[in-house]
């Protein structure tokens, strides 16, 4: 038996699609002023943030939540543009090793802080640390059960 929304279930889900879909656009617009693309960006912060600075592409796609072939497909972009090098992993020749190029560092550099800022202005200064907490705390639930039904990596 379907368990169809209320009328205030429908309103709260709809206004949650109408945020997110406002807020990517946004945070697109901002991120293409430095010729970055939402899928560019959502790659190279977890790049970035590699003590040795690269990733398996396996633990990449996992991080993101990204399918091999969809990832296979942006680092080919990436690596075009030179944002991104790719090579064959040392201890296993199928592996692929992922890593940030100079010039993705400094594009990745000269974006990140404006997109900062964009974030904090759009979402984060609009939430108070109660509210900060309670979203939190819905989106690790939400996190948890979407993860425990899908079979993407991460």
């Amino acid at each position: 038996m379907t368990r169809w929304l209320s009328e205030e279930e429908q309103q709260t889900w709809q206004a949650y699609i109408r945020m997110r879909q406002r807020l990517d656009a946004a945070i697109a617009a901002g991120l293409a002023e430095h010729g970055l693309s939402m899928a560019d960006y959502e790659l190279m912060v977890p790049l970035s943030a590699t003590p040795n600075g690269c990733m398996r592409a396996k633990e990449l796609a996992g991080e993101v939540c990204w399918d091999k072939s969809r990832l296979s497909k942006q680092l080919a972009r990436m690596a075009a543009r030179g944002l991104v090098d790719r090579r064959p992993a040392e201890d296993d020749a199928r592996g692929i090793v992922v890593s940030l190029t100079e010039e993705g560092r400094a594009v990745l550099g000269r974006a990140a802080p404006e997109h900062v800022e964009l974030v904090r202005d759009l979402f984060v200064d609009r939430l108070t640390q109660r509210e900060s907490m309670a979203l939190r705390s819905l989106s690790e639930k939400v996190i948890a059960m979407s993860d425990d039904r899908t079979s993407l990596p991460g």
